[in-house]
Order: structure tokens, then sequence, then C-alpha cells
């Protein structure tokens, strides 16, 4: 009985432990600091939005998150959570010790694990650093739990809860999982839908209702019956709650589809212009508001989905549509599925540009000092400097006028025209309208006028629209504006542009160009019923073909190339109702049934009158001689001679102002035009890779 310890040496060990239970807590209190918010928990989805800035065009993100006041939220929302993960929430202190007592005795008597995390503890797990499982880290967790509770008001902490915890489909936050479970804003949930997500919380996963619809019921009922009893809902609301439908849970990839081309070009903008990085744009938050208009690229894609079937499966389509007057890109279609080939037709792939590259020579005429009456000889075959040229069809032309050349597509005319000017003068233009410096097949001979050089669509597209906006060059673009998570615009485009081109010599040319649809190979865009500047252009043996024209307010450019199995370029093979794919075909079908929808809420507006006079001034080049009579012809069929004869072309008025070597040796990627293609022009399609 010595041995036995007595009630003092019992009562005195029982408050030593209380003491030093105590210590280790004051202890603990003062060295366990709440960390600073995890990287994770405040990641935010970005979300891209269509022109409107109201349609969601896609996401980038590494979580699907989107963070909201939630103070706003009709209140059984937060309640609903509360029911469902701690009830004791608002009267506890952060930590609830019955809970954990109950869950240690459970865990020791060999019962399953059990744990006791009030939804502070979560919170903290969630917002600030995963403790683990561990006794040490709910230990931690705890006392970081009452810190926090001692800081932060009720509402807080729950707001914050709500914003990072998981709901399952991939959804972190209670307005990404309002957007997966039901399609709609956590503003607008009902009190039967906060209590499904509630009920779900534990195992999300698993107890989604289209996993486990019996379990989901289970747990909706649950905290329905919970709230009722602790007073967050009235007995009628308990008794209108009937389970609610979800909506299919959606894990299409966010880069499928035709609309996977448009996010990677707003992506690579976004770093390249706006200097975000790769991390910033998939956890910011920030919302991105494109310039793609939403009936516009639905009217792009349904153009070419509409292409008649029977095309070889190696065609490849681009388009690229322009606001003239910002440089925005209204539509752009780079192929039908990013998630299946990554190469976008409009912005990767180059195809030769054919005789879409003629304007250049145009206006680089009427720039130094020619006038839409000065003209050549439009004889084929023809002889210029040691090579051999010839039209489309091998039709020869009476003495033509720049304006007869430009909507006739006269090969030998316009090779005359750049042997005068100096293909460099070319060149120059074009790079000046919109073309890269370093544009494959940019070459500095005589013939490069019938297009040798290989842009990319936007390219085309880009040059054009600064003749439709009669001069000023803009930057193309994707992106209209970057909204940061507070706000503040973090992001917005110049779209002043500037002027590379005297007004009066694009009032020229766009006459010119109009006479193509008046009278030319672009008669297809007539249908649009009004003022239309356009070009189509095609390459030797139809590898390419495509058609660009603009109205005072919108400028469009198409394209078709067909790729052989390795990649190659290889000939466009015919289908449908034409025997022979050229640019007036189905190029020029595309552009007229896709302008038919992005002009139709655009008024009428015709292009500026031409220059005062332009036929009575003398020229530079060729012979000014009286306007030119114009006879409308079928697109792509030969122009008979106007003449009995033709004329012997005319003397030349000035030397060349640049010499034209020889032709380079022929090459797969390069060739001396020697055969006529559609329109003359002589290099091959690049394709992907190419």
């Amino acid at each position: 009985m010595r041995w036995l310890p007595g009630w003092r040496f019992l009562l005195g060990s029982f408050f030593l432990l209380i003491a030093a239970l105590a210590t280790t807590f004051i202890v603990a209190y003062s060295v366990i600091d709440v960390p600073e918010p995890s990287e994770f928990a405040q990641a935010q989805s970005t979300t891209v939005y269509y022109a409107d800035g109201v349609t969601p065009m896609g996401t980038f993100a590494e979580v699907d998150r989107t963070i909201i006041d939630t103070s706003t939220l009709p209140d059984y929302v937060g309640n609903a959570v509360v029911a469902s993960e701690d009830r004791t929430f608002w009267t506890n202190s952060g930590v609830d010790p019955k809970g954990i007592l109950r869950a240690l005795w459970n865990n020791l008597s060999g019962g399953g694990r059990q744990g006791a995390s009030t939804l502070t503890q979560q919170y903290i797990k969630n917002y600030y650093v995963d403790t683990t499982s561990s006794y040490l880290g709910k230990f931690q967790q705890a006392i970081m739990a009452i810190k926090i509770d001692r800081e932060l008001p009720k509402e807080q902490i729950l707001d914050s809860y709500l914003n990072t915890v998981y709901f399952g489909r991939g959804a972190y936050g209670i307005e990404a999982a309002s957007q997966a479970f039901f399609g709609h804003p956590a503003s607008e949930l009902t009190v039967a839908e906060s209590a499904l997500l509630a009920g779900i919380l534990p195992a999300p996963s698993a107890w989604d209702p289209a996993v486990d619809p019996e379990q989901a019921a289970a747990r909706f009922e649950r905290v329905l019956d919970l709230m009722l009893e602790d007073g967050r809902i009235t007995q009628a609301e308990r008794d209108a709650a009937v389970m609610p439908e979800t909506i299919a849970d959606n894990n299409e990839q966010v880069y499928g589809g035709p609309n996977g081309y448009l996010l990677q070009l707003a992506r690579a903008e976004l770093q390249a212009d706006a200097g975000l990085t790769a991390e910033q744009i998939d956890t910011g938050g920030y919302t991105i508001v494109t310039t793609i208009n939403k009936t516009d690229q639905d009217a792009a894609v349904a153009a070419v989905n509409n292409l008649p079937e029977g095309h070889s499966e190696n065609l490849r389509v681009a388009l690229v549509s322009i606001d003239s007057a910002t440089g925005g890109i209204r539509a752009l279609y780079g192929g039908s599925d990013y998630l299946t080939n990554q190469v976008n037709a409009a912005t990767d792939a180059i195809a030769q540009a054919g005789s879409t590259f003629k304007p250049f020579a145009l206006v680089a005429a009427l720039e130094n000092g020619a006038t839409l009456a000065n003209g050549y000889s439009g004889a084929s075959p023809m002889e210029i400097d040691g090579n051999t040229f010839r039209n489309y069809g091998d039709v020869s032309y009476p003495w033509s006028d720049l304006v007869k050349m430009t909507a006739y597509s006269i090969n030998t005319s316009y090779v005359q025209l750049n042997y005068d000017l100096g293909a460099q003068v070319t060149n120059e233009v074009a790079v000046r309208a919109g073309y890269p410096k370093d544009t494959y097949g940019l070459d500095a001979y005589a013939q490069n006028v019938l297009g040798s050089a290989a842009p990319r669509t936007i390219d085309i597209a880009t040059a054009y629209a600064t003749f439709s906006a009669q001069g000023v060059r803009h930057d193309t673009h994707i992106v209209a504006s970057v909204t940061n998570s507070a706000g503040s615009v973090a992001y917005q485009p110049s779209t002043d542009g500037e002027r590379v081109f005297d007004t009066g010599v694009m009032a020229d040319a766009t006459y010119a160009m109009q006479q193509v649809v008046q009278y030319g190979s672009g008669t297809t865009a007539l249908e649009l019923g009004r003022p239309v500047a356009a070009k189509t252009g095609s390459s030797s043996d139809n590898k390419s073909a495509q058609f660009v024209g603009y109205t005072p307010q919108i400028t469009t450019a198409v394209t078709l190339y067909q790729t052989g199995a390795d990649g190659s370029e290889e000939s466009i093979t015919p289908w449908g109702e034409y025997e022979e794919i050229t640019g007036s075909t189905y190029p020029a079908d595309i552009f007229t049934e896709y302008m038919a929808t992005a002009l139709a809420d655009l008024p009428v507006v015709g292009f500026p009158d031409r220059t005062a006079g332009s036929y009575k001034r003398g020229g530079l080049f060729g012979t000014p001689q009286p306007e030119a009579t114009l006879t409308p012809t079928p697109a792509e069929e030969p122009i008979p001679v106007q003449t009995a004869e033709v004329p012997a072309e005319p003397e030349q008025t000035a030397p060349p102002t640049q010499p034209v070597g020889p032709p380079p040796a022929p090459e797969p990627t390069q060739q001396v035009p020697t055969q006529p293609s559609d329109e003359g022009s002589e290099a091959p399609t690049r394709g992907p890779g190419g």
C-alpha cells in the first residue's frame, strides 16, 4: 500500500499535466505562424471572351477557378456548406474540442480513422498549407485555425473557403462548381442546388450524381434536413426542394475544334504583346476580350463546312477576316480541330500568293508617277529579258491600261510593268502593306509580280486591309483588352494605325481592283450587292487558290491548298462543280458566303472617288491612252482580243530601275514561270512545315 500513489500525488500530477499542456499550447501558439496563402489557392482561371465581352470562348487555367465575392450570394449557399461540413462553425473558435475527443477515442479504440476538422481547419489546409493528416500536423492546423478565427470574421473565412474548396469535375470554388454542374453562375444557385453541391463535398468525384446518383441523393437529403434543423431554411423551402438535374460533365479539352486555333493565337499574342508569362495567363484570373465577332466566326466555319463533299482529305482551308479600321481579326479559320492538327492554316502555313501579288506593282507604279491610263501590250506568249511569259489560256490581249491589266489579270502586261518599275520596288510596297520582310520567295526578279512569294493567309489579309483603310496600316491582332482580377485594364493594343500610302494612290488602286469584281475573275462577289474590290490568285499546277477582297469596312482572304502525306505540296484535286480549282471557284464562293453574313448589319459604303484627272496625267510606264472599255466575262474564262490585230508593244518610256538578273535555276521550291497557271503565278504552295 505504501507504493500506491495517494490522492495528493494524483491530483498534483493532473494539475502538472494540465500545466504542461497549457505551456505547450502557449509555446505553440507563439511559435506557429500562419503562412502566406499558397499560390495554388489563389490561382484563377483566365477567361477568354468573344468581342461582345459576354460570350465565353474558352479558358486558360492550371485550375478551374473563378474567385468571386460570395457575400453577394444568397445566404443559403454558404449555410448549406456549413450544415454539411461544420454545424458549429458560427460559434466555435476555429476548432471543435468535442469533435477532437470523439475522433481520438474512435481512432484509439480501433474504429475507422476519423477526422475532426472544422470548416476553418479545412480552410487552413486549402488556402494556406496542407499540414498532412498526422497528429502533429493536425495540432499545427488547430493552432493556425484558432489564430485565424481570432483575426478574421467568420464571413471572410467562409468566403475564402467557398472560393478554394474542390467540388469535383475539375472545379475549384463555388463559381466554377455552379458552372460545371448547372451551367449558370453561383448567383443563380437555388436551395436545392446548393444542398447538392454541399452534400458531395467530402468525396466530390465519387459522389457526383453522374457517378453515384443514390449517394448524391442521400447526401442531398441530409444537408436539407440539417439546414431545417438549424433554422437556415423554412419548412416550406425544405418541402419544395427536389433533387436538381445536373448538366453533362463536359470534359472536352479547351483547344478542341476550330476555336482551338483562336485560343492559341490569343495566347501567343498575350505573351508577345501584353507581356504576360504562361504562368500568369494560367493562374492570374484575367478577363481577355478578343476581337472575334461570334456571328462572323460561326459564318466562317459554316462557309468552309458548306464546301461540297468529295474533296481530298488533304485539302486545307484558311480564312482571315479583318476589321479594316482597327486591324482586329473578326473571324479566322485555321482548321477543323486544333487537337488533331496543330498547324494553323491561316497563320502558320504558307502558300504562293499568285496574282494577289499584282496589286503591289500597281500601287508601286502609281506612287512612281504612273496613272491608270498607262499600260502595256497583253500579247501572249511574250519574251521579256530572255524569259517567255504567257497569259492564262495563252490568250493575247491588245494594249491594255492598268485598269484592264488588273481586271483581266494580264500576266505579260504586268511583267513588263514590273520590269520597268523594278521588282524590289514592288516588294517594298508589299512589305509596307503588311507582308513580313522575310516572306519566303520574295525575290528580286521581274517575274515575282506573278506571285512567287509565299505568304501566310493572315499576311495577305493584313496587306489588303491596308488598301481597304485607304493606306493606313494597322497591326493585325486578336486581343482587344486584358483586365486583371482586380478589374483594372492591364493591356489594350493601339488601333491608331500608320499611314503608309497616299489616299489618291489608294483610291486609284481600289478602283482598278473593283473592276476585278465587275468584269474579271471576281464576279461571284457581285452577289453581295455593294462595292467590293478584290483579286484572285492561283499557283502553278493549281497547288493553291486564293481570293482576297475588301469593302471599306472589312477585308477577308481565303486560301485553299493541298498537301501530300509527307506534308509536301500537291495540286488541288478538282471536285464538285469545278473541273479546275482556281481563285475564282471555291475561294470566291467561301468569301462571298462569309461576307454576306459579316456585312449584313453594316451600311453600304462606297469607296473614295478616284484621283481627279487620273486619266489625263502623263506617266513613266507604258503609253497613256484613252480609258479602255471593259467587257464583262465569266470568271476565269479567256477574254477575247478586242481588235483583229494585237498592236506591237509600246515603246518603253523609262528604263528599268533595277536590272533583272537571270532566272534562278529550277528547284523544288521555286520555278521559272514558263507555263501558264490560272493567273500566271509560278511558285509552289508551302504547307505545314514548309
